[in-house]
């Protein structure tokens, strides 16, 4: 056999490999992902909100009569009682219109005891026929003229008097002055504000919350108080009451919440506490990163690994409310899940992932 021979021969056989051979496996690139571990939570995100401790009752106190502080008997911090004097006003000017008004009613019991013996001279002269009927008309309604101003002085003079006592401010109730707006010497006006009371007992938290979040807080199922004075100690809180409009500065909600089982001695007014909203979106939900949600078709979707064939499958889900850079997920996943955190844009369905960090389990909310 000649050499062109072989080389066909071995030309033929090359040819019949190549054409019983298998094509080479077209390869796929792994796409490195973040994942984590989703946890199931009772709860919500936990959302905290920053406020201060007030009393539950604040008075405002002022004197009902017009006069010049001439005494101030407590100051700010004081503990008072109900029936207290709290200030004084200088009682000179109405101790005389008390005088004025007691010679008032002596005037008007002057009348009346001469009207009535007016009366009787005029029926006497009547029985003899020396005065005419009318005139007994006009003498019986003088005294009753005279009975009716006697009335009224005596109203006056109790009004005085009343008005004498109000020279003297006393508390309302048990409590805690907490503000002081007047001193000696100054000229204060019926009804002004001159100090204020914080009532012993309830203790409340005011806070101040967004339009974003009013919702979340009247879904709150049970709110905790916490102090920041007190460390370790919490207290069970529920809202009571909720602003109807917005502040015209801050532009929003305030909210007071009530809190139970507060001990005075240790939740002090004016410490700052923190209100704790653990439930906001019902008794079950599972917490994830924003950036481990991907949308397809106006479907939110987020992208599960399969353990045993490290691939990702899109799994649809309902979200709940978002904070800061988590969001509840509703429904959609059971728990126990590995999910793809970061690079969910460069993922398909099947597409095979390699974790690279990741894998620990959402903290479950509080």
């Amino acid at each position: 056999m000649n050499r062109t021979s072989i080389g066909a021969l071995l030309a033929l056989s090359l040819l019949a490999a190549a054409c019983g051979g298998k094509n080479p496996a077209t390869h796929e690139d792994v796409r490195p992902v973040k994942t984590t571990v989703v946890g199931d939570s009772r709860g919500s995100v936990g959302a905290a909100y920053s406020g201060e401790v007030r009393a539950r009752y604040e008075s405002k106190l002022g004197f009902q009569t017009q006069g010049r502080i001439v005494a101030r008997l407590v100051e700010v911090g004081s503990h008072v009682k109900r029936g207290q004097p709290l200030m004084r006003l200088d009682p000179a000017q109405e101790t005389l219109h008390v005088v004025a008004a007691v010679a008032d009613v002596d005037a008007a019991k002057s009348r009346v005891a001469q009207n009535r013996v007016d009366l009787q001279r005029t029926e006497q002269l009547l029985a003899r026929q020396f005065a005419s009927p009318a005139e007994v008309d006009q003498a019986r309604l003088a005294l009753a003229q005279s009975e009716s101003q006697l009335k009224s002085a005596l109203a006056q003079q109790s009004i005085k008097v009343n008005q004498r006592g109000y020279t003297e401010l006393v508390a309302d109730r048990d409590g805690i002055v907490t503000a002081i707006a007047a001193e000696a010497g100054q000229v204060v006006s019926p009804g002004q504000a001159v100090l204020t009371v914080a009532a012993d007992g309830e203790r409340e938290v005011v806070i101040s919350i967004a339009e974003s979040r009013v919702d979340e807080l009247r879904r709150a199922k049970s709110l905790q108080v916490s102090a920041w004075a007190r460390k370790g100690k919490a207290y069970r809180g529920t809202l009571r009451e909720l602003a109807p409009d917005t502040d015209s500065v801050t532009r929003t909600y305030s909210a007071r919440i009530t809190v139970h089982d507060a001990d005075a001695r240790e939740l002090m007014l004016g410490m700052t506490a923190s209100v704790l909203a653990a439930d906001i979106d019902g008794e079950r939900a599972i917490r994830l990163p924003l950036t481990a949600i991907h949308d397809q078709a106006g479907q939110p979707v987020v992208w599960v690994v399969d353990g045993a064939s490290a691939q990702v499958q899109p799994q649809p889900v309902t979200l709940g409310s978002a904070q800061d850079d988590s969001v509840l997920v509703a429904s959609g996943l059971q728990g126990g899940e590995t999910v793809v955190t970061a690079g969910v844009h460069l993922l398909h369905a099947g597409q095979k992932v390699k974790t690279v960090g990741g894998g620990q389990a959402v903290a479950k909310a509080r």
